[in-house]
C-alpha cells in the first residue's frame, strides 16, 4: 500500500474508528482499597502531571480538527479528542475516589494547534512506549487490586490506537504536502524534544518536585531490584505485543523500540547482565501481600 494514498488514509482511520469502545469513567467497576494500597497510589509522584497531560490533550486536538477540511479525518481527530478528554475524566474520577493528592493548573492556550499535535503525537509514542512496560511491571507486582489495572487498561489499549493512528495520519500529512522526505527527520527531531522534555520532569522541572524521578520513582514502587534491563524488556516486550494485532499495512512506532531494543542487547552482552538475569525473574517484583 502506497503511504499517503487515498486507501491508505481509509485503512488507518477504519482501523481508529474500529478500535473505539463505548464506556464513562464513572461506571467502571472501582474497587475498595486497603490502606496500604491507598498508601501508595498517594505516594506515586504523577498525578499532577498525569492530570495536566491529558486534559490539555483533548482541547488541543479538538482545536485541531476545526480545522480540517478532510471531514473523515476531521471526525477521527473528534474522536480522539473525545477519548483524550475521557482519560482526562478518568484520572480525575480516580483523583477524588481515592484522594490522591495532585494540583490544580490552569490549560494554556494553544496558538498553533497543527504544531501541537505533532509534538504530542510523538511525545505520546515516546510515553506509551514507557508506560506499557510499566504498567506490565506494576500489575505483575501484585500489590494493587486487577481491578485497578483492568480500568487502566482501557487507556492502554487507546493509547495504543491513537500512536499508530498518529504516525499514519503523520505519514499522511506530510505526502500531502508533498513532503514525505521530511518525516524522517522531523520525527528525529520530535522524539528528541519529547526526550529533553522528559529529561526536565525526571529532575523535577523548574519548580515542581512531584517531577523528581517521575518513572523510577513510580516503577520502585512496585520493583524492588530495578534496572535498566528489567525496564528495557518490559517496555520491548509489551510494546510489541500491543501493536502486534494491528493490519500490517499499517505503519507503527519503531524509532524507539528500536534503540531500546538495540541497547538491551548491548546490555545482555555484559558479563554481570547474562549472570543477573539467571536469578532476576525470581525477584523482578516486590512479593504480594500475604
Amino acid at each position: 500500500m502506497q503511504i499517503g494514498s487515498e486507501a491508505h488514509k481509509e485503512l488507518f482511520i477504519r482501523t481508529f474508528r474500529e478500535g473505539h469502545r463505548r464506556y464513562e469513567p464513572k461506571d467502571l467497576d472501582w474497587p475498595e482499597l486497603a490502606s496500604d494500597e491507598l498508601a501508595l497510589l498517594r505516594g506515586l509522584p504523577f498525578w499532577t502531571h498525569a492530570l495536566e497531560f491529558e486534559s490539555a490533550a483533548g482541547p488541543m486536538i479538538r482545536s485541531l480538527a476545526a480545522t480540517i477540511d478532510d471531514r473523515e479525518i476531521r471526525e477521527a481527530l473528534e474522536l480522539q479528542a473525545y477519548e483524550e478528554s475521557r482519560h482526562a475524566d478518568l484520572v480525575a474520577f480516580m483523583l477524588a475516589r481515592y484522594d490522591l493528592p495532585f494540583e490544580e493548573r490552569p490549560l494554556e492556550a494553544v496558538e498553533n494547534p497543527l504544531g501541537a499535535f505533532i509534538h504530542f503525537g510523538f511525545e505520546e509514542c515516546l510515553d506509551s512506549f514507557g508506560g506499557f512496560g510499566l504498567f506490565k511491571l506494576a500489575r505483575d507486582s501484585e500489590l494493587l487490586p486487577e481491578g485497578i489495572f483492568a480500568i487502566f487498561e482501557n487507556v492502554m489499549r487507546e493509547e495504543a490506537q491513537h500512536i499508530v493512528f498518529f504516525v499514519n495520519w503523520f505519514a499522511h500529512h506530510q505526502a500531502q504536502m508533498g513532503l514525505p522526505w521530511l518525516r524522517g527527520p522531523r520525527g528525529l527531531w520530535h522524539y528528541a524534544l519529547a526526550v529533553a522534555q522528559l529529561g526536565d520532569l525526571v529532575r523535577g522541572g523548574e519548580d515542581e518536585e512531584e517531577g523528581a524521578d517521575f518513572i523510577a520513582t513510580g516503577a520502585k514502587a512496585f520493583v524492588d531490584d530495578l534496572s535498566v534491563g528489567l525496564v528495557l524488556e518490559a517496555c520491548v516486550s509489551e510494546n510489541e505485543r500491543r501493536l502486534a494485532g494491528f493490519d500490517r499495512r499499517l505503519l507503527v512506532p519503531r524509532f524507539v523500540p528500536s534503540l531500546a531494543a538495540a541497547a538491551l542487547a548491548v546490555l545482555d552482552r555484559l558479563p554481570r547482565r547474562r549472570a543477573a538475569k539467571s536469578t532476576e525473574s525470581s525477584r523482578r517484583v516486590r512479593a504480594p501481600r500475604g
